[in-house]
């Protein structure tokens, strides 16, 4: 349904940035490099930012090393710091149960946005974050007001502040692939999980 009263979270983000005095540390998840260059080429001033790469969604194992090998080597140009996690892709098809076949951009990919993000904020607020958030948003495939409702119930469930943002804004999707560029970044041709896989193979 169409609402009237859509937010501006790209504006919203401004508002936190402007009111901050300090500069707080942001537990923010990337799915890959590409992705969060130029989020963190916009937020890296405000923010004392550590990139935590948790996505057990995506398929092959292969994939993810590449892209999380590259994530790895932009942070390294960048000098910001990193956080793993285990890859457990039964984290991921237990989320999703129920909901293999629905279409790219529905339930299913929901369902990830929330096994991602809720395990980003329990260790924020675990660690002394005061802020987590995710560069999802700068990818205009993805729905940013179905991941910043998501941000919005863990920052109220974990009682820690959430980054609303929509980083495709300002130009921010065609500064991600000017950067990718700039640092020969690999870019991968479809979202990540094994369900898109199958979808871009129908599409060649």
């Amino acid at each position: 349904m169409f609402s009237m009263n859509k937010i501006d979270y790209n504006a919203k983000m401004k508002e936190i940035i402007n009111f901050l005095n300090t500069k707080p540390r942001l537990l923010l998840h990337s799915c890959c490099g590409p992705c969060s260059s130029s989020v963190l080429d916009r937020i890296k001033n405000y923010f004392d930012i550590t990139v935590i790469y948790y996505n057990p969604n995506i398929y092959p194992k292969e994939e993810y090393v590449h892209r999380k090998e590259e994530q790895i080597r932009l942070l390294k140009e960048l000098n910001i710091n990193f956080m793993d996690c285990d890859y457990n892709q039964d984290d991921f098809f237990k989320e999703i149960k129920g909901l293999e076949d629905e279409k790219e951009g529905g339930a299913r990919c929901n369902k990830c946005f929330y096994l991602r993000l809720n395990k980003v904020a329990q260790i924020a607020q675990n660690n002394g974050y005061e802020y987590f958030g995710t560069t999802l948003t700068v990818s205009p495939h993805k729905n940013s007001e179905n991941i910043n409702l998501i941000g919005k119930n863990l920052q109220e469930k974990y009682k820690i502040n959430y980054l609303f943002a929509d980083f495709k804004k300002e130009d921010g999707y065609l500064n991600s692939i000017k950067l990718a560029k700039k640092y020969n970044l690999y870019r991968q041709d479809y979202c990540g999980c094994i369900f898109s896989l199958e979808e871009k193979k129908k599409r060649i």
